[in-house]
């Protein structure tokens, strides 16, 4: 008999690969750090530059400029969605795909969150652009949020395996997961890189966790 995929049963294993998201980001943002002047811009190839940058407040500037409170505000911001998204793993996801959203969200958000906490700011190093547009800065942690957040996109339209009983338990998470993502995660960053125009980050469900 087939036991309908429950995300408590392997609650731990979860938990390791959040920690392995959370390490590579550090580990990357680390070496950039080490490595790299703030402001500092190297061509890798044309239309992507490897660079240091950073980002001390959320959506379109948004309190950028404000006293410092804001990183505990945002850092707050993040700790609670994660700390959300990790209840509902050991409470029991139904299918894979949402529980690998929940993995990618919380590791990408905590990543994000250990920054804002350390220095004020988010450490940014992926700079894509087309001729003089660049889409602004952003890293490993970005990346795992945008594809946590697609894949509750697709779980929500009837993707993912491995469901089973809770469906609908499961369906009001993914709502008010979505909520929070639209809501509370700033959709662009102000980035600032010496020698750059400032820029707006239109970053979709990326905003999850930028706070």
């Amino acid at each position: 008999m087939t036991h309908p995929f429950n995300s408590r049963t392997r609650f731990t294993t979860w938990g390791l690969w959040i920690l392995a998201v959370i390490m590579a980001d550090q580990a990357i943002k680390a070496t950039v750090e080490a490595s790299m002047p703030l402001g500092t811009s190297i061509a890798i190839t044309a239309g992507f530059n490897w660079v240091h940058a950073i980002n001390p407040g959320a959506a379109f500037s948004f309190l950028a400029d404000a006293g410092g409170w804001q990183r505990i505000f945002f850092a707050g911001v993040g700790l609670t969605v994660s700390a959300m998204l990790v209840g509902w793993l050991w409470r029991g996801v139904s299918t894979r795909v949402e529980t690998a959203a929940c993995i990618l969200i919380t590791g990408g958000g905590m990543g994000n969150v250990i920054d804002r906490l350390r220095i004020g700011a988010v450490v940014d190093y992926l700079d894509f652009y087309w001729r003089n547009w660049h889409w602004p800065a952003f890293n490993l942690a970005d990346i795992a949020i945008v594809f946590g957040a697609m894949l509750f996109v697709w779980a929500g339209g009837g993707g993912g395996g491995g469901g089973g009983g809770g469906g609908g338990a499961t369906s009001l998470r993914r709502r008010a997961t979505v909520t929070i993502i639209r809501r509370h995660a700033p959709l662009a960053s102000h980035r600032h890189i010496a020698g750059f125009a400032p820029s707006i980050h239109m970053g979709g469900g990326c905003a999850v966790l930028r706070a």
